[in-house]
C-alpha cells in the first residue's frame, strides 16, 4: 500500500461514518430508494441574481464544500473545470489528484450536470448524475439540486441513500451561507463583510490549477 492510498483509507471510513452519523436529519429529502438505486433532491433560495450564484457555485467550490467530505481534509483541494468533460476534482498531493465528477451538461447561469460517482461512491459499482439549477426569482435565485444514483452493490443502495442525501443538504445549506454572507458556517464573525460577489474572479474556474499548453 503505498503512502497516498494510506492516506486516503483512514479518510474514506470517516468520510463514510461522517455521513451515517448526520442522516436521520435529511431522510425526507430522500426521493425514491431501492436496492438498484435512489434519488434525492434539495430545493434552496439564495438572496443573490443568477449569475452570482452560478460563479459561486463553479469557481468557489473549496470555499464552500465542508472539508469532512473530502479525501484530504481540506476543501481548498476541491476544484471545478468549467467546460465539457471538466473535472470536479481534489488535489491529494504533489502531482496527485481524485476524479469526484465529470462535467457533462453546462448552461451558463442555468444548470450545471455532473456526472459520476461522488466521493464515495466513486469506489462502488454506481454511476450517476448530479444535476444544480438555477431560476431567477425577483431578487433571488432558486436552486434545486438532484442526484440520481444507479447501480449495484452487495448490500443494496437504498441503504446508503440518506447517508448521500444528508451530506449533500449540508453542502446546500452551507453554499447559500456563503453567497449571503461570505462565510460557509453558521456563525459569522463580525470581521466578514457580506457579499464575496464583490471581489469575485470573473473565471468561474478559478480554482482549477493551470495546465501547460
Amino acid at each position: 500500500m503505498n503512502s497516498v492510498t494510506q492516506r486516503l483509507v483512514p479518510r474514506l471510513a470517516a468520510v463514510g461514518l461522517m455521513a451515517s452519523l448526520i442522516a436521520p436529519a435529511a431522510q425526507a429529502e430522500v426521493l425514491h430508494a431501492a436496492d438498484t438505486g435512489f434519488v434525492v433532491r434539495h430545493e434552496r433560495t439564495v438572496l443573490a441574481p443568477p449569475e452570482t450564484a452560478w460563479r459561486m457555485l463553479l469557481g468557489h467550490v473549496g470555499e464552500w464544500w465542508h472539508p469532512d467530505h473530502t479525501y484530504s481534509g481540506n476543501a481548498e483541494s476541491l476544484y471545478i473545470e468549467a467546460r465539457p468533460l471538466g473535472c470536479f476534482c481534489e488535489r491529494i498531493g504533489t502531482n496527485d489528484v481524485v476524479v469526484h465528477l465529470t462535467v457533462t451538461m453546462l448552461r451558463e447561469n442555468k444548470l450545471l450536470r455532473l456526472t459520476g460517482g461522488l466521493g464515495p461512491l466513486g469506489l462502488m459499482g454506481v454511476d450517476g448524475n448530479l444535476t444544480v439549477s438555477l431560476l431567477p426569482s425577483e431578487d433571488a435565485t432558486d436552486i434545486a439540486l438532484e442526484y440520481r444514483v444507479g447501480g449495484y452493490d452487495p448490500e443494496g443502495l437504498e441503504r446508503i441513500a440518506p447517508a448521500v442525501d444528508g451530506v449533500l443538504g449540508e453542502q446546500m445549506d452551507r453554499f447559500v451561507r456563503f453567497v449571503e454572507s461570505g462565510s460557509p458556517d453558521d456563525s459569522v464573525p463580525e470581521d466578514v463583510m457580506p457579499g464575496p460577489e464583490m471581489d469575485a474572479p470573473a473565471d468561474v474556474a478559478s480554482d482549477a490549477p493551470a495546465t501547460e499548453g
